[in-house]
């Protein structure tokens, strides 16, 4: 396994040393909380940063596998297409904004607006989530263990959204429903994937009242 000291050096440098360095084995990076868009765009590999990550991590990751042992800065795994990013405690502001595909996992808490306009990936938040997370969802999953702040999911128009805690509101556009075997068996399969203790029948299930929230 290839390690890298990011210490004073900048984000060509080591995004080049990264690249490099997956085509043939896992990839170690330290000191990179400096760094906004480490790991940027990768296809393939996998990247384990020792410490906490700066903003921007893992943007437009299209296969790597991304694991931050500590926290990660704003806009995690921003436009994500394919892979995996695991944040092991919080991540800050817009955590899998815009994702079309893949999985973001957070053992902590995340931010306001997490999986804001999500496409499609798994969004799943071990911790508490913010204000406006899940706003604008257009497909996919979100699935948050703790609580969410206000407007949650705001203006939703399609994908589903999984709570196990409270929420402070409730955005446009929302309805709950209940859940489904088949939730039950997504959800169980999640939890046991990512080593979450969670009971999924415990869960809320929020699903858009109109597949046209801005007409109603």
């Amino acid at each position: 396994m290839k390690t890298i000291d990011a210490k004073a050096k900048d984000l060509q440098t080591v995004n080049r040393a990264v690249r490099a360095a997956v085509n043939g084995e896992p990839v170690i990076v330290k000191h990179a909380a400096h760094l906004h868009g480490l790991a940027a765009g990768l296809k393939l590999g996998q990247v384990e940063v020792a410490g906490d990550a700066g903003d921007y991590l893992g943007v437009l990751n299209a296969g790597a596998v991304i694991h931050v042992n500590h926290d990660a800065g704003r806009y995690a795994a921003d436009n994500m297409t394919a892979g995996t990013v695991v944040i092991d405690g919080d991540a800050g502001y817009g955590a899998g904004q815009y994702c079309y595909g893949g999985t973001v996992v957070v053992r902590g808490d995340a931010g306001d607006f997490t999986a804001t306009m999500n496409k499609g990936a798994l969004i799943l938040v071990a911790g508490d989530v913010g204000d406006e997370a899940g706003t604008y969802m257009l497909k996919g999953d979100l699935v948050v263990l703790g609580n969410a702040g206000q407007n949650f999911a705001n203006y939703l128009i399609r994908g589903t959204v999984y709570l196990g805690g409270t929420w402070q509101s409730l955005g446009h556009n929302t309805r709950q429903e209940p859940l489904t075997e088949a939730d039950l068996a997504k959800l169980r399969g999640y939890f046991e994937q990512y080593g979450l203790q969670a009971d999924p029948a415990q869960f809320k299930k929020i699903v858009a009242a109109s597949a046209k929230p801005f007409y109603n």
